[in-house]
């Protein structure tokens, strides 16, 4: 009765010391060390994976289960994580800011390191590589009550996705509304609202600049 309730009382430990990591991808190590009286430490997490409480990521990174954590998981968060440094950006960042109405079923993401594509049990992770000058314009953190994560501001967002598509080239005034109106369906008010500033960065940094410039005539006219 005795090592039944110490069980107990460990496995309620456990699962006490990983809800206090919430959402926040953590590292073979990091988990490891909240198990110091184990000297097989990594093979708990392979078992905490192998029960669900834990969630592999990658080779060496994990997030809490919600079962666990009772914390949502954040495709943002996770995507900083995943791939570091990288930003969330393109359809990703526009959906979630509402300006574009249909559903995003990838994460996406800019960073300055190769591009590179994860699947995951979360979902799928892809990572388009941008140059260092470009990196940082127009970004933000989005902060939430336990954690926050980088991501575009709708600008940047819009600036990453021409970048990005082959097709894309605005040469004219008109090419501008065709792309916002009928290829991604942005409200053209939304983008009349948009701050020039960043356009103005982008377009000196970052690739597509005639595209982007004409971005820029476009608000101004």
């Amino acid at each position: 009765m005795l090592v039944y309730c110490s069980k107990i009382y460990y496995l309620c430990t456990m699962n006490l010391d990983l809800e206090r990591i919430g959402n926040i991808p953590v590292t073979t190590s990091a988990v490891a060390s909240l198990f110091p009286e184990l000297k097989a430490g990594n093979q708990k997490v392979r078992n905490l994976e192998a029960d669900g409480s834990l969630i592999r990521l990658k080779r060496g990174l994990y997030v809490v289960s919600p079962k666990i954590s009772r914390v949502s998981l954040s495709t943002e968060l996770i995507a900083n994580h995943l791939y570091a440094p990288s930003y969330v950006s393109m359809h990703t960042a526009l959906r979630y800011y509402g300006m574009i109405p249909e559903a995003v079923y990838v994460t996406q993401s800019m960073t300055v390191k190769h591009s590179r594509n994860f699947d995951t049990p979360i979902g799928r992770f892809e990572y388009q590589m941008i140059s260092r000058d470009a990196f940082p314009v127009g970004i933000t953190y989005i902060n939430k009550q336990e954690y926050a994560f980088l991501m575009a501001t709708p600008e940047k967002a819009l600036c990453d996705l021409i970048a990005n598509s082959q097709k894309v080239n605005l040469r004219y005034l008109k090419d501008v509304e065709n792309y916002l109106e009928e290829d991604i369906r942005m409200e053209i008010e939304d983008f009349k609202n948009m701050d020039v500033s960043i356009f103005e960065q982008y377009a000196l940094v970052g690739k597509k600049a005639n595209s982007i410039s004409t971005l820029i005539k476009y608000l101004r006219k």
